[in-house]
């Protein structure tokens, strides 16, 4: 059970080479008339892109020639090459898309990044017990950041509560925020580190909840499929709920200083007031935002979501409320 090491230093060529590896090559262009094939422009490869960063690879100076297809999905065969003149250096990318072929010509490489906060972020796309499928999916989202980025990209904080990836009863093993054909699986996704357990055991003790510490500490040794289910189960409990909102409130707090990508004060105003009233009757609501990318054109519109907490049979569950226009 050992604690994944993150990236050190970004080195651009590095994670173009990565990528290539993956099969990766979405291409976006500068948002004008000009012709990349003739005028030099700064040419961006998608590096990562999700809640918590958009990153990517610039090409600088960049021509560009073939045919290039952004809906390409297959194998991918490329070539850098590296051309010195007294004139300054050129780099030449080929890349072979099936029968394709696209050219880049370019002077550096360089990596530009875009932090957002996520702590308030979140998707419904998969239904029962929506609060533990949006911690899975913020712990999940703050760990590729670290990983894919290093430490200079996350607090220490942040790499800290990374961490919890690796702690089965709040991952994708048990509470996925994605349908199974979107889950990219993850080796030992049933084995929890010693450090994700350790991070577990100080949020209970700060929680005092003395109960889930024992279980925590029996599960360090006995760390199986039924035990994580097992766990998984508490979470949801109410007896347990200290532990999960503080966790929520972590990451909340954590992310703060992140700007966010789109303001729309009428939803957002709206949003607001009904939970407002909402928390006027007694009832405990929590805000969740959805945000479409700056850059990369995706499927995810802007919306405001309240998640109405209740109690059910000893059990924590919410219930979610679209906040329209018009509302």
């Amino acid at each position: 059970m050992e604690q994944n090491e993150l990236r050190t230093e970004l080195n651009p060529f590095e994670m173009l080479e990565e990528l290539l590896w993956q099969e990766q090559f979405e291409l976006i262009f500068p948002d004008s008339e000009s012709d990349y094939k003739e005028e030099a422009l700064q040419i961006r490869l998608i590096y990562l892109m999700n809640d918590a960063v958009e990153s990517f690879l610039v090409f600088a100076n960049a021509k560009m020639t073939g045919q290039y297809q952004p809906d390409y999905e297959g194998e991918l065969e490329a070539e850098l090459s590296r051309e010195d003149t007294e004139e300054g250096t050129t780099y030449v990318l080929v890349v072979h898309q099936g029968d394709s072929v696209v050219t880049l010509f370019f002077e550096d490489l360089k990596v530009e990044t875009h932090l957002y906060r996520y702590g308030d972020l979140g998707h419904f796309w998969v239904k029962g017990y929506e609060y533990l499928r949006q911690l899975e999916y913020r712990i999940a989202i703050l760990h590729t950041k670290c990983e894919y980025l290093g430490g200079d990209a996350a607090s220490e904080e942040e790499r800290k509560l990374a961490e919890l990836v690796h702690f089965p009863p709040l991952n994708y093993a048990c509470y996925p925020a994605v349908s199974q054909k979107y889950i990219v699986p993850m080796d030992g996704v049933w084995e929890p580190t010693e450090q994700a357990i350790f991070i577990m055991e100080e949020l209970a003790a700060e929680a005092n909840d003395h109960s889930l510490l024992w279980w925590l500490s029996f599960y360090r040794k006995h760390h199986g499929k039924g035990m994580s289910r097992l766990l998984a189960w508490m979470m949801h409990r109410i007896r347990h709920g200290a532990v999960i909102d503080l966790l929520i409130d972590k990451l909340m707090r954590t992310s703060e200083g992140y700007p966010v990508r789109i303001y729309h004060a009428e939803i957002l105003m709206r949003a607001m007031q009904r939970k407002a009233e909402l928390e006027s009757l007694g009832k405990k609501v929590t805000l969740v935002r959805e945000e479409p990318f700056t850059t990369a054109q995706d499927s995810v519109e802007y919306n405001v979501y309240l998640m109405i907490w209740k109690k059910k049979w000893g059990n924590r569950v919410v219930e979610v409320e679209h906040i329209l226009d018009g509302y």
